[in-house]
């Protein structure tokens, strides 16, 4: 098979895994920009132009696509879909799960558990969205946030004026959570491909940080999924119709609440902290599928 990896560097970690695990098992991989893709849409004759050639001959792509070049990317994913081409998650899997309050609310409806969540379009009512997600202290996040980035706790009532306010003066659109005291600054990932849990492990941010992400300083360690964790990840995904997602879940007294659900979730932690080869499974499931 040739199979196309959509990622802006072939040197990233996952990426490059991704081209081993594909030809180790006797596959072609190519590593293709999608941000240097032209876009050929014409009747019954869609075609992708990059680096001076047509890609011809592919049979499946994986998309490593970056939350800022979403539009872009998912562009790219869908033009592949055009041209009857198997695509390891969806292009509008990929935007389902890139706008968070669309995802929520998808998830919710589902009977997904999720922290208490209230979006607002710039309030100045302050106190009452406090309010909604159980007071102070709580989480607040940007909608376009990726990688802990835009996450910031408010201690306070007080605080928390202050920093949407801030954000409202930006234009930035935010959702506030409740925050959940007993996950302890930890959350639990679950690495789904293909409807089966591949990979589990936990993620606990350093010390005084409640942001666990790996990004921001955060270890992880294997963890064994409860049932109740193990349904709710799967669910998830399945919901949101993707192929390959990474659910973040926090432990809480309520059962599992999930924060995320990641269309691209990378590879690094995931192999280190349980040992597993995660790039075959996602080779294995291109196999299957073409």
């Amino acid at each position: 098979m040739k199979i196309v990896i959509l990622s802006r560097n072939p040197e990233l970690y996952s990426t490059r895994r991704m081209v081993e695990a594909a030809e180790k098992k006797g596959h072609e991989a190519m590593v293709v920009d999608h941000l240097k893709c032209n876009i050929e849409i014409e009747k019954k004759k869609p075609r992708i132009f990059y680096q001076g050639q047509y890609l011809e001959g592919v049979d499946a792509v994986i998309p490593r696509i970056g939350a800022s070049v979403t539009f872009y990317g998912t562009a790219v994913v869908r033009q592949f879909e055009m041209m009857k081409i198997f695509t390891a998650v969806e292009s509008q899997a990929l935007i389902r799960s890139r706008d968070k309050l669309r995802s929520m609310q998808i998830l919710a409806r589902a009977g997904v558990g999720l922290p208490k969540t209230v979006f607002t379009n710039y309030s100045k009512d302050v106190e009452h969205l406090v309010d909604s997600v159980g007071g102070a202290p709580l989480v607040i996040k940007l909608l376009e946030g990726t990688q802990g980035l835009g996450v910031v706790m408010a201690e306070t009532k007080n605080a928390a004026k202050s920093i949407i306010e801030a954000f409202n003066g930006l234009k930035a659109r935010v959702i506030a959570q409740e925050f959940v005291e007993e996950a302890g600054g930890a959350d639990v990932r679950a690495f789904v491909v293909e409807g089966n849990i591949v990979g589990a492990m936990k993620r606990q941010g350093k010390k005084g940080e409640f942001r666990s992400n790996l990004h921001r300083g955060g270890t992880a360690t294997i963890v064994e999924l409860s049932e109740e964790e193990r349904n709710t990840a799967l669910k998830a995904a399945r919901v949101l119709g993707l192929g390959i997602a990474g659910v973040d879940m926090l432990q809480s007294k309520n059962g599992p609440l999930v924060i995320e659900v990641n269309s691209s979730p990378g590879l690094e932690g995931i192999e280190g902290a349980t040992g597993k080869d995660i790039a075959r499974e996602i080779i294995s499931y291109v196999e299957r599928n073409v």
